[in-house]
């Protein structure tokens, strides 16, 4: 099978493999013959679309012709664009659909005082300002000889912020590293300050609220006559109360999963992404919880995705997150419209309705049970969408504030980067798998190749609960834990 029809309302079907000029194909029992060389992942079209009328895939409009176009002819950016605007008008038109039945599952985590689980057993430095980057790094090499038993590893995540931001951005930047702080992942968490930066400590625990003294630290660096010294007392004691830490079956229901997608092509919303949505079903079919970001990425799509909405109230929140961030988007002077990377249309995504159409497909078919914004944790049980923007390193450190136990990331180009929480990479082509496997931890491109969604989709559950049950992935390997911070205002 050469060629994949995605929706019988189509216009266009996409390549699984490149097709040669004047090659005979059949979809669907229609015949068409390529009208000139289309590489894998990009759209032919099926039928004779004239200017101005929709080109139609997974069922929906995903742009508009910009000229008439042939049957056979290559579809993409140069005869084809955007049909979205700025505007928008939503009605609430509830649907449900049936979730598939799943045995009961475990997976061996830990089981921390609050009640909750971690799939990870680490120790953490949280930086609360960027001028102690330094510090927290040299107290992680230095003090690697406390990664031993059930302690799984030391890590600190870097960042700029901390001081010299106002309004938003400080509160963002505050209730970000508190909701870090927070991870069930972590089983020890040092909090590093400077002293003089405007997110004070006592803000800063003021943010956090009430916690466990023997779980976290904290260490205003100047008020230490030795901060090395120090810091690596405080990372002793919470490495003693860690190693009290050991795996023990725990239901998949308390599992929370992040999704997230990046470096997309045409394949991503045919095989990746749809996988990580017969995924997300299952587990939230075993009680579990997934967490579906990238506002941006929802741009176009948004009606398959409110409809699903649990209630009105969910929606009104839907609706108001989309809504905002399209006025963040237009307060800079952006359209809301254009997204798509170069590497994307390199893949074969023609506009934001083509990348988004096919991002939603990692929500499965689950109510959306509730609206997070940025910096907000899962209270709910289900699907839940959570306020952020696209870039991979920002909404991925969302995700993992939001408290994703790890993060599925689906891609048909490869990245090598890692969030706090372990990041699956899941590819979306066997080519990219295979080139890249110190990147790729898991192949959906066998979908294109014949495997069943379902089928691909129970493998992906299996792997998910050996990653929470150990298992790590490449990024872990590699020791790649970065952070990124959402960002508005001005520094001073």
């Amino acid at each position: 099978m050469k060629l994949i029809r995605i929706h019988p309302a189509d216009n266009v079907a996409v390549a699984l493999e490149d097709l040669a000029q004047g090659e005979a194909l059949t979809v669907d029992g229609q015949e068409v013959t390529a009208a000139q060389a289309i590489q894998r992942g990009h759209k032919i079209a099926l039928a004779p679309i004239s200017a101005g009328a929709p080109v139609m895939k997974y069922g929906c409009a995903i742009g508009l012709a910009k000229e008439n176009i042939a049957p056979g002819q290559w579809v993409h950016v140069h005869n084809a664009g955007t049909g979205l605007s700025e505007g928008g008008e939503y009605t609430y038109c509830h649907k449900t659909y049936d979730l598939p039945q799943v045995a009961p599952r475990t997976f061996r985590g830990f089981r921390r005082p609050d009640g909750r689980a971690g799939i990870r057993n680490e120790l953490w430095i949280i930086p609360t300002v960027g001028c102690v980057n330094n510090i927290a790094q040299q107290l992680v090499r230095e003090n690697q000889h406390l990664v031993t038993g059930s302690v799984e590893g030391l890590y600190t995540f870097p960042h700029p912020f901390g001081c010299s931001q106002m309004g938003d951005d400080h509160a963002q930047t505050r209730k970000l590293l508190a909701a870090l702080v927070r991870h069930p992942n972590a089983g020890g968490v040092l909090v590093l300050g400077l002293g003089c930066e405007n997110l004070t400590m006592d803000q800063f625990k003021e943010e956090l609220g009430e916690w466990d003294s023997e779980r976290v630290k904290f260490l205003v660096c100047q008020e230490a006559k030795d901060e090395i010294a120090a810091g690596s007392t405080l990372l002793g004691q919470l490495a003693e109360y860690a190693a009290s830490f050991q795996r023990e079956d725990i239901p998949a229901s308390e599992l929370v999963v992040g999704m997230k997608c990046g470096g997309s092509d045409g394949l991503s919303g045919i095989t990746a992404n749809p996988t990580v949505g017969r995924f997300s079903d299952r587990l939230i079919a075993l009680g579990g919880s997934t967490v579906l970001t990238e506002v941006p990425e929802m741009f176009g799509a948004e009606s398959i995705l409110f409809e699903r909405c649990a209630d009105e109230a969910v929606f009104r929140k839907a609706v108001k997150m989309i809504e905002d961030f399209k006025g963040y988007f237009t307060s800079h002077g952006q359209v809301v419209y254009e997204n798509p990377s170069p590497g994307n249309k390199a893949g074969g995504i023609t506009t934001l309705e083509d990348k988004s159409c096919g991002c939603v497909q990692k929500g499965g078919c689950a109510q959306i049970a509730d609206v997070l914004g940025y910096g907000e944790a899962v209270t709910k049980k289900g699907l839940n969408l959570l306020s952020g923007p696209g870039n991979d390193l920002v909404s991925a450190t969302a995700l993992t504030a939001a408290g994703a136990h790890l993060i599925l990331f689906t891609t048909g180009r490869g990245t090598p980067f890692g969030a706090p929480a372990p990041t699956v990479k899941i590819s979306t082509n066997t080519a990219l798998f295979e080139k890249k496997r110190s990147w790729i931890d898991f192949n959906a491109g066998t979908v294109a190749q014949g495997e069943s969604l379902d089928s691909a989709g129970d493998r992906l559950l299996d792997y998910v609960l050996a990653v929470a049950s150990g298992e790590r992935t490449n990024a872990e390997r590699r020791g790649a834990r970065e952070i990124s911070i959402f960002k508005d205002g001005v520094v001073l």
